[in-house]
């Protein structure tokens, strides 16, 4: 019996044990849940790709905002489609969207909206601003003044609008993404922390490489008005997009990890590269993106790998140079790097 024991483990092909962060909850997703948010990821992917070349790690962060509750702020220079990127986006949704072109001159009620005398009735009545959407563009937000964007704060945090002592609240989903360009200095106004902190990813977008260049070049080279722009159908209704915040929210992640998020964020605050430290905000965004962006890439569970992706996007708008470093070149993602370098993975 022994000898035959001693046959079928050796016959017995290699099974690896499974990874040290899979889930043991009953509470993660199903194989059939997680399939189904691939499924969903995919349709709007093939959709944004009819028009945009590559930036697959943008649209993956738009998506982990979308999915997590978030709200993002997409930086870069003039003419690198984040405008495009946002419209195509919410082109795959079947909801409503608005877009608000911010100017220096425009006041908070024209974001949210006021009240105005219904002369029929001699009563005031609430017309809403175009913040009242689900999906909404906020274009060049830092060419309004302090006052216009602080009329944001409410909103993209509570998902309400308060006027005139009433109470009115947003519709699921309420996602708004902001755009601004880093280079242009006439006429913008830098955006207060407090506002910035609300952004769950400020997401650097970049030039396209060289290749991905000549395939603009060629996908447009009898398109100049951009008809393959209409072509984008809306692929995911909102009970699609709720049921992957459901699915997201299940998602399994272990303490050690959730001990390693709040080593990171904690590290910022006692950092002397850094003048200002990271909100427990900040913690609950890599944890809510970790999680988003495990399950986009079809696994139940959060690795470090999943939160060392989201951390600089997360943490780059929240946490402030230290003059000296500033004077010395350094870069927030430099200081980012190396306290994801310093502080123990867990195993």
């Amino acid at each position: 019996m022994e000898e035959y024991n001693e046959h079928m483990e050796q016959e017995r092909p290699f099974q690896p044990p499974p990874p040290a962060y899979e889930p043991h909850s009953e509470y993660a997703p199903q194989s059939r849940e997680l399939a189904a948010l691939s499924e969903y990821v995919n349709r709007i992917r093939k959709e944004v790709s009819k028009v945009i070349i590559g930036q697959e790690k943008i649209i993956n962060l738009l998506l982990a905002g979308l999915f997590s509750g978030g709200h993002v702020l997409l930086e870069g220079v003039p003419g690198i489609a984040k405008t495009l990127t946002t419209k195509l986006l919410a082109q795959c949704l079947s909801v409503n969207f608005s877009r608000i072109q911010f100017t220096p001159d425009l006041m908070p009620t024209d974001v949210v909206g006021t009240s105005i005398l219904d002369m029929k009735t001699s009563e005031f009545r609430f017309r809403e601003g175009p913040v009242f959407s689900n999906f909404v563009l906020i274009d060049e937000i830092n060419r309004a003044p302090a006052k216009t964007q602080a009329a944001l704060f409410e909103v993209m945090e509570e998902r309400q609008v308060t006027v005139d002592g009433t109470t009115y609240k947003m519709e699921f989903p309420f996602f708004t993404i902001a755009t601004q360009n880093p280079v242009e200095q006439e006429g913008t106004y830098k955006l207060p922390e407090a506002q910035l902190d609300r952004f769950i990813f400020r997401i650097i977008m970049d030039y396209p490489s060289l290749e991905e260049e000549k395939l603009i070049l060629r996908r447009f080279r009898d398109d100049f008005n951009s008809k393959v722009v209409k072509t984008v159908q809306p692929v995911l209704s909102v009970a699609e997009i709720q049921h992957c915040c459901n699915i997201i929210e299940k998602i399994y992640i272990k303490d050690d990890l959730l001990d390693y998020i709040a080593e990171v964020v904690h590290n910022t605050r006692n950092n002397g590269d850094l003048f200002l430290g990271a909100s427990p905000r900040a913690s609950l965004s890599i944890m809510k993106a970790s999680k988003a962006i495990a399950a986009i890439n079809g696994r139940s569970f959060v690795t470090p790998d999943d939160i060392r992706f989201v951390t600089y996007p997360v943490l780059n708008h929240r946490i402030i140079l230290s003059p000296e470093r500033e004077m010395e070149g350094y870069e927030i993602e430099d200081v980012v790097n190396d306290i994801l370098e310093r502080i123990e993975v867990p195993r």
